[in-house]
């Protein structure tokens, strides 16, 4: 991703004075650090449009003289025409596909737009629908609330001895236990970016050192964990849901090319040396 947006801004720089930019959903800022390791002392004018207000604060702070927007982002409010470059790094497609209609018109007579778009079957949509798909599967099989179970009744036979209720609620955590094996089998070991494996081994060890831990630490943390997992569950299917297959993405193309615009590059962007498509990536010039 990196060396697509060197290689935009280097070129881009070399026709306009200062160009200003427009970085749509730009989230934790990926495409302004792009920018900033190409162009170094002649950086451009950048106005970054996130729906997230303590995305933009945290951009706003990492990149001092950054105008941060707090809006939709199919509904800016800016004035029309009053940008050079409008770009986007897996953003603007969560918006729907109309949300270029708000782009153009925010674009001067000889605007550009730069696109990387998720890719539907791509590396990186592959992944996430690994990871959607074990998260899931974790959620269904009852992690959290058996677990929960199983340790207050751990703790309870610490404090008085009663051995059977935690007996029974270790035999009915022990689906779970294989539904990770088979998760982990599945998908591998790092899928979901690791989390089932960790789950899987952190559940394991407090099993084990029981003495060692405090119940309300341990209760608080599963808690914490059903949190995470369905909210981690949600960015997923979110991704998921916005890629683009190839039909989308000529859909895309087709709505430029009749806006006016000039097609720079418009395929997948692919890991070097293989065949594997990273996003698709669109250039355009306003012709």
């Amino acid at each position: 991703m990196l060396g697509f947006w060197e290689a935009y801004f280097s070129n881009a720089l070399d026709t306009s004075e200062e160009p200003k930019v427009i970085d749509i959903a730009s989230g934790t800022g990926a495409v302004v650090a792009s920018a900033k390791s190409a162009c170094d002392e002649r950086m451009p004018d950048f106005t970054c449009v996130d729906i997230s207000d303590s995305a933009i604060r945290s951009l706003e702070h990492r990149f001092p003289g950054v105008h941060g927007v707090v809006a939709d982002v199919c509904n800016i409010p800016l004035d029309s025409h009053s940008f050079d470059i409008a770009t986007s790094q897996f953003g603007l497609e969560y918006a729907g596909l109309d949300a270029i209609d708000e782009v153009i018109r925010l674009l001067s007579s000889r605007g550009q737009i730069a696109l990387l778009l998720h890719h539907r079957d791509g590396g990186i949509y592959r992944q996430c629908a690994a990871s959607l798909d074990a998260t899931n599967k974790l959620i269904a099989a009852g992690f959290v609330p058996h677990a929960t179970k199983m340790f207050q009744a751990g703790f309870e036979f610490r404090r008085s001895g009663s051995r059977e209720p935690f007996e029974t609620a270790g035999r009915q955590f022990t689906p779970v236990i294989r539904t990770m094996e088979s998760i982990m089998r599945q998908h591998g070991q790092h899928v979901a970016d690791g989390t089932i494996l960790r789950l899987y081994r952190d559940v394991r060890t407090i099993h084990t050192r029981m003495l060692n831990y405090d119940e309300s630490e341990v209760l608080d943390w599963l808690r914490k964990m059903q949190d995470e997992l369905e909210a981690y569950a949600g960015r997923m299917g979110s991704m998921c849901a916005a890629a683009l297959n190839a039909d989308d993405f000529s859909a895309l193309c087709d709505k430029l090319t009749n806006r006016g615009f000039n097609l720079i590059r418009n395929n997948p962007l692919r890991v070097p040396d293989r065949d594997t498509a990273l996003a698709w990536a669109l250039l355009a010039i306003r012709s």
